[in-house]
């Protein structure tokens, strides 16, 4: 790199980090006077505050418009040097344009790889801690964390052959019961079936496991029956506590591990918003390459000097920016409720606009 790419490289990182730390500083201002009076009531000091709430509310406020200020930035920086004539100069020395590119395309790929990490692993976290403590001091009915619901009867299907039942499940003390299970053959015929007074989700060994109380187990095999019962009988299933809870925010909650697992266990279960599951899961890789798609766009609008300088291209890429939002929501929607696949619905605005950033090239001022 030369000190054209470092120079170039620094007003990027610098514009962009600027953006970045006064937007959150405004956000969290706007938050703390909405939420004054609820974290009064919580009882929790200056450092609880921070540890349960606001550790998790800036990296979701900072990721939920990250793409949209690489943009800004971008814009903002190069207006500034093509309003003072610096790109002219810059391309008048013979350097061209796809070489003026380089920090851009350098600097968009360390910002897109920050938001992949960010994405699949941080943000996940976050959401979860702000969560929690949206339920429980700020309105306890909100469904965002859904820790506690009673008198919910569940019934699912643990893989191809088996399902199972709990009624009145209780997700805050992890009980609940009558349970039955039963396992089928082919499509009508009963080889096993599981009853049980209650569940219980035991987290006092090493492996935590499902308790049963008071089992009545029938396994049948051709027209012989056996049975057997016990008090007590402790059975390992691939669900855990937070699989039974329904949690309609899931998605946004879980790391991609923790994500697919849960995607593999809705697709055995048979449930009707996998694909959601799947464009969330897409959706994480994707967006750490619309900020480089979103740089490069930004560079190219505003390496031009137009009369109206700075306000014109900030005014081009938010419509730009506007309309890469609205094809990302129906993208969604089309896969959540159409048939969409979800890594087509997930990767549709990039490749769209990847065709716009390739003729905003060829219009650039070379």
């Amino acid at each position: 790199m030369k000190k054209l790419d470092w120079y170039i490289l620094k007003k990027f990182l610098v514009t962009f980090f600027f953006c970045i730390f006064l937007f959150t500083v405004i956000a969290v201002v706007v938050d703390i006077s909405e939420k004054t009076d609820d974290f009064l009531k919580s009882g929790l000091g200056f450092t609880g505050i921070i540890m349960q709430y606001y550790i998790g509310f800036i990296p979701y406020i900072i990721a939920l418009l990250f793409p949209l200020f690489v943009l800004i930035a971008v814009v903002y920086f190069t207006s500034k040097m093509a309003g003072r004539s610096e790109i002219v100069a810059i391309l008048a020395s013979g350097t061209s344009f796809r070489r003026f590119l380089v920090p851009y395309t350098i600097g968009g790929s360390a910002l897109g790889l920050l938001l992949l990490y960010s994405a699949h692993l941080v943000i996940p976290n976050a959401n979860a801690i702000r969560g929690n403590f949206e339920t429980r001091y700020v309105n306890g009915n909100n469904s965002y964390n859904a820790l506690v619901f009673k008198n919910n009867d569940i019934y699912e299907r643990l893989d191809s052959f088996t399902y199972f039942g709990i009624r009145s499940y209780d997700t805050a003390r992890k009980y609940g019961g009558p349970f039955f299970l039963h396992r089928i053959k082919g499509s009508t015929q009963l080889v096993y079936n599981l009853r049980a007074e209650t569940i219980t989700w035991d987290t006092t060994k090493r492996k935590s496991r499902w308790v049963l109380q008071n089992v009545f187990e029938r396994t049948i095999i051709g027209k012989k029956e056996v049975v057997t019962t016990a008090t007590r009988k402790e059975m390992s299933f691939n669900f855990k506590p937070f699989d039974l809870s329904h949690d309609e925010f899931a998605k946004d909650k879980l790391p991609t591990p923790q994500l697919s697992q849960f995607i593999n266990l809705e697709e055995l279960r048979g449930a009707e918003d996998v694909n959601t599951l799947k464009v969330e899961r897409y959706r994480r890789s994707a967006t750490a390459v619309t900020v480089l798609i979103l740089t490069i766009i930004g560079a190219t609008v505003a390496s031009r000097k137009v009369r109206g300088g700075s306000g014109a291209h900030i005014a081009i890429v938010f419509v730009i920016g506007i309309l890469f939002i609205l094809m990302d929501r129906f993208s969604t929607i089309f896969s959540s409720k159409g048939n969409l696949p979800p890594v087509i619905a997930a990767w549709i605005p990039n490749a769209v606009f990847l065709v716009v950033t390739y003729y905003l090239y060829r219009r650039a001022p070379k």
